[in-house]
């Protein structure tokens, strides 16, 4: 008769934000000069100086928003990292129709990113309008259905700092298994 050995298993839990700060600045702060902090009232993105590397600012200390701020980082091109917020303009709550629906276009492609790095990561994805009038519904559908397309953006030479992330999140994740 041979017996059967029950692998013990860990339920992965949340990383803090201190653990993705540690793993984005041991990915990118070396060779791309940018250093991620949390603390932030608002997030902000300052580019690199003769005097001191670039700065990836987010939120408090909410893993969620180092994740969203890490996707724009990953997203922009060497020239949006050389301007201050990566040259977008911001506008606050409460928006037009128009200026809602042009927010949600040009958030798409980095909520999806961001859904990938919390997955790998074993944080809680949810879709954000930065709008409390609005509902979020319709959106999250558009990033499922982008998904695959951010998955396939990961296989090439563009998504290289974002396949590096979400490799080094998924390590996260799994050492946070075997030791939570």
């Amino acid at each position: 008769m041979s017996r059967m050995r029950r692998a013990k298993t860990f339920a992965a839990t949340e990383p803090t934000a201190a653990q993705i700060v540690t793993v984005f600045n041991q990915c990118f702060a070396q060779h791309y000069g940018v250093e991620m902090r949390g603390g932030a009232h608002e997030p902000l993105y300052v580019p690199a100086t003769f005097a001191k590397p670039a700065e990836l600012i987010f939120r408090e200390d909410f893993p969620a928003s180092a994740l969203h701020e890490a996707a724009h980082w990953c997203i922009a091109g060497e020239r949006r990292r050389q301007s201050m917020d990566f040259a977008y303009t911001y506008i606050a709550a409460p928006r037009s129709d128009k200026e809602q629906a042009l927010f949600l276009t040009a958030e798409l492609r980095t909520q999806s990113l961001e859904s990938v790095f919390a997955q790998a990561a074993n944080v809680a994805f949810n879709p954000s309008a930065d709008n409390l009038n609005c509902d979020v519904s319709a959106f999250a559908c558009a990033i499922a259905g982008y998904r695959a397309k951010t998955v396939r953006w990961l296989t090439v030479p563009a998504g290289k700092r974002a396949k590096q992330f979400r490799q080094a999140l998924t390590g996260l994740k799994q050492g946070l298994s075997t030791h939570g």
